[in-house]
């Protein structure tokens, strides 16, 4: 089984990365699940959600606790709380940033990846510049550094599952999933 923590803010797409990540996943005949948890539940809030994955069906329905691997939507919760916190030793961290994998602190005990995500979803018309919708962006890299699905998969659902500028979303993701 496959265990991932995302770690957003509200307004972000954080739900929606996790919820079309197992869309894709589930396209191509594995069991996936997603969910997010809320604190309190408005636009800049902290936000985690969960996608576990496997070949068989999945009957745990708690919260992940070790994940082997964790996305960090906003780059400014890396200072703000623990995203390693019951990462297994070794785990993977995406982070959506500028910055090189190198200048994180925790880089070397863990396998630190960076996209700018933000950078892409601005190109391509996503949100607003003050307010970048950067799921589609961050799932592309996803997929492609953890290896959980093909493109194709994630495109298709993408059109299935957003319906405001799907071929920009789908063009997002393609472009983060090149640079990843």
């Amino acid at each position: 089984m496959v265990e991932i923590r995302f770690h957003g803010r509200g307004g972000q797409g954080t739900v929606v990365a996790s919820k079309i990540l197992a869309d894709a996943i589930a396209k191509e005949g594995n069991w996936v699940q997603a969910y997010p948890e809320f604190g309190v539940e408005r636009r800049g809030s902290p936000v985690v959600a969960f996608i576990r994955i496997d070949d068989k069906q999945i009957y745990d329905k708690s919260r992940i606790y070790t994940p082997d691997s964790v996305v960090v939507v906003d780059p400014t919760l890396v200072e703000a709380i623990d995203i390693t916190d019951g990462l297994k030793p070794g785990g993977t961290i995406i982070i959506n940033s500028d910055r090189r994998p190198e200048d994180f602190p925790f880089h070397g005990k863990f396998n630190v990846r960076t996209i700018n995500a933000t950078e892409i979803a601005v190109k391509n018309k996503l949100g607003s510049l003050a307010a970048p919708i950067v799921n589609t962006a961050i799932a592309g890299a996803v997929i492609k550094i953890l290896g959980l699905t093909k493109l194709e998969s994630l495109a298709a659902a993408i059109r299935e599952g957003i319906s405001i500028k799907p071929e920009d979303n789908v063009k997002a993701a393609e472009e983060a999933y090149e640079l990843a």
